[in-house]
């Protein structure tokens, strides 16, 4: 499967999870917290991901992204042509808010240490 349509995949799936999870975020909702355009856009709410109806701002556990996203293995194949590949780190298995902090913009967390030495693109 290559990169496009798993991208696509993803998008069904965030999709179909908006419409079974009988809620969506208002835009008001958007608006406040500052959720990426992908999350917004598929009709995820707080719930899916903080599995709690008022969350608090602690991180997400890893294990509610892996629902949608795959584990990290899925995550290292799909990012494989990355160079480095940021999910096949020589830390193992970070939690995956150490670098994608859906209220606020991302870290690269490589650059902690590595600073300079390599540059990411957005997808």
């Amino acid at each position: 499967m290559n990169l496009p349509s798993i991208r696509f995949n993803l998008r069904v799936v965030f999709v179909l999870l908006g419409l079974l999870s009988g809620s969506h975020a208002t835009s008001q909702e958007v608006k406040k917290f500052s959720l990426p355009a992908l999350h917004a856009k598929s009709g995820v709410h707080c719930f899916d991901c903080h599995q709690e109806e008022k969350p608090t701002k602690k991180a997400v556990a890893s294990d509610s992204c892996m629902t949608c996203h795959g584990d990290y293995p899925a995550m290292k194949a799909l990012t494989k042509d990355a160079k480095p590949n940021p999910h096949d780190s020589h830390l193992g298995e970070i939690p995956c808010t150490e670098c994608h902090r859906q209220h606020q913009p991302p870290v690269v967390k490589c650059l902690e240490c590595h600073a300079g030495k390599y540059a990411f693109k957005k997808l």
